[in-house]
């Protein structure tokens, strides 16, 4: 498979009158899973289906919070919102990599995809790092102040504090992908990574950038670890409440409906902490992707079969949507 390399020559002005040609980087070139073109070929229905399946089971609890008044609760609008993020998340990687599948030059454009790709996947996964805290603050309220629980998280301010995960994520990476643009790149211009990711883009630098990588690494590390410090702070409180409980059967329901959310934290967090405390800290490229993959394609997969298969309200939704589609379809 031949790949090729886009980079322009531009003329730069070197110690007064003195002119030196310096390459100017135009194109990336994202080399993915390197293999021959049968096996892309095999790569490209896999992850086409993953992708699809993914799609279909977040826009299915989506479609059943929003259809059934009985999730019309702050868990549920939560949970749906959360799947809505998983399919913006996917979509902002998965679609540029099903394309690389198929292509033999696999470039993507400096700024207008390279680095919108990278303000997306960051700041959708940001979103989703402020909003597993809420949701574990949600199930803190319910099972430790149910009196107060309906008047404290009314879906006023259930819709309130979604919108400003949104937002906020949204507001935290211009500024670090500003200063990486503003870096020269003078090639090589190979990304050995499916998807523009910091690291490899810091270390593509023709001169050293340690206060950018270190600036990317503390966003991340805050970001991070002040979330993951919320949640376990929460399910603290929580677990302390639910061995209170007299009955076995107010136990198992309390895990119940906390277990799946802790499930999804431990998968979601595991992988952020591999990649993102410290981006260069010599993780091999095979090992990047691979950890890229689990929080980017494979977790977004698991959670909807994660979120319904314990959970007897989603799972009645879910039917609903089913007999509704079918009864549709034969109409």
């Amino acid at each position: 498979m031949t790949i090729t390399s886009v980079i322009s020559v531009t003329s730069t002005p070197m110690n007064g009158s003195n002119q030196e040609h310096t390459l100017s980087v135009t194109h990336f070139i994202l080399m993915g899973f390197p293999s021959s073109p049968e096996i892309q070929l095999l790569y490209f229905g896999l992850f086409s289906m993953t992708y699809i399946l993914t799609l279909m089971g977040n826009a299915a609890i989506a479609c059943a919070v929003r259809g059934d008044r009985r999730l019309h609760t702050p868990m549920y609008i939560f949970l749906g919102n959360f799947s809505l993020l998983e399919i913006c998340y996917v979509t902002s990687t998965v679609p540029n990599m099903l394309t690389n599948f198929l292509s033999s030059s696999k470039s993507i454009s400096f700024v207008s995809s390279c680095f919108l790709q990278f303000y997306f996947f960051f700041s959708l996964g940001t979103s989703e790092t402020f909003l597993l805290p809420l949701m574990a603050f949600d199930r803190y309220l319910a099972i430790c102040q149910p009196l107060h629980y309906p008047t404290i998280m009314s879906n006023r301010l259930c819709t309130i504090l979604v919108s400003l995960c949104w937002v906020t994520a949204f507001l935290c990476y211009p500024a670090p992908i500003y200063f990486i643009t503003q870096l020269p790149f003078c090639g090589p211009n190979i990304i050995d990574h499916f998807v523009c990711d910091p690291g490899p883009l810091l270390a593509l630098s023709c001169v050293p950038a340690p206060g950018i990588e270190l600036s990317c690494s503390l966003l991340s590390s805050v970001i991070i670890f002040f979330t993951l410090f919320f949640i376990l702070a929460s399910y603290t409180l929580v677990l302390r409440a639910v061995f209170r409980l007299p009955s076995a059967a107010g136990r198992r329901k309390a895990f119940s409906t906390c277990g799946s959310h802790l499930v999804v934290v431990s998968l979601f967090y595991a992988t952020l902490m591999v990649m993102y405390i410290s981006p260069n800290s010599g993780n091999p490229a095979g090992t990047q992707m691979v950890v890229t993959l689990i929080y980017s394609s494979v977790t977004p997969l698991v959670n909807p079969l994660i979120y319904s298969l314990r959970n007897k309200d989603m799972k009645a939704a879910l039917r609903k949507i089913k007999i509704l589609t079918k009864i549709s379809q034969n109409s």
